[in-house]
């Protein structure tokens, strides 16, 4: 049996399109923006997006993902750090949790993630890391597994790397001491979440909420519905 479970969480634990998220994710900062007297909110959000590029991308072990996204952020948009950090926590306090109607829970999701921790294994929310923690809590809430003890939540506070690169799974594989072997990677990204592969993660490929676009050369030990994969769970020895 497994030691411990990696879950991706959009599209995996939590039924978004993130295609359709991100658009209204934007327009709620940029009326928040406006609200509290920011003129250009078009070049804040065209920062932002060049801002989280370049984390994605950054490889520095020195600095988490929260230090290179602001800093760059920051010295780009020519903006006050402590005004913007305080807005940030504005938007993500206040502004974020109105974006649920945008998404919904996947049936099962609570019951199967209650029969993980029942039998010990260690569970991982292995999230690309480019959202802050609250940001993700909210998610987790929305998909209503928010209240589990989970070994890490991943996210630009506490982590140096993003996803696809190996970097970011090997940092996970420190954090939680499993040997790689000894864990599964469950998420619906065929390249960002498949990656884990690389490290002799076992992975498992979820397609209700398929995202490939065509370019991964990696290939899942198994994949198929989330109903396939409850059974999987079930299943495991």
């Amino acid at each position: 049996m497994f030691e411990a479970i990696l879950f991706d969480l959009d599209g995996t634990l939590l039924d978004i399109d993130m295609e359709f998220f991100l658009p209204k994710y934007f327009g709620e900062m940029g009326r928040m923006a406006v609200s509290q007297g920011y003129r250009d909110t078009k070049h804040l959000v065209d920062q932002l997006l060049l801002s989280t590029n370049v984390m994605i991308g950054d490889l520095n072990p020195e600095t988490s993902n929260e230090e290179t996204f602001m800093r760059d952020f920051i010295s780009n948009l020519e903006a006050d750090e402590l005004e913007m950090r305080a807005f940030f926590n504005d938007f993500y306090l206040n502004g974020f949790p109105r974006l649920q109607g945008y998404c919904s829970p996947f049936d099962g999701v609570p019951e199967m993630m209650s029969g993980v921790f029942e039998r010990g294994i260690k569970v991982v929310i292995a999230t690309n890391s480019v959202f802050p923690l609250r940001a993700i809590q909210s998610r987790l809430d929305w998909a209503g597994v928010g209240k589990f003890p989970y070994e890490l939540l991943t996210c630009y506070e506490n982590m140096h790397y993003c996803k696809p690169h190996l970097q970011y799974y090997q940092e996970i594989l420190q954090y939680i001491g499993v040997d790689p072997a000894k864990c599964l990677m469950v998420g619906n990204d065929t390249r960002e979440d498949l990656a884990a592969g690389m490290l002799g993660i076992k992975t498992f490929l979820v397609e209700d909420r398929l995202i490939d676009k065509g370019n991964s050369p990696y290939r899942p030990d198994w994949q198929g519905s989330l109903q396939d994969l409850f059974k999987f769970i079930k299943q495991m020895k």
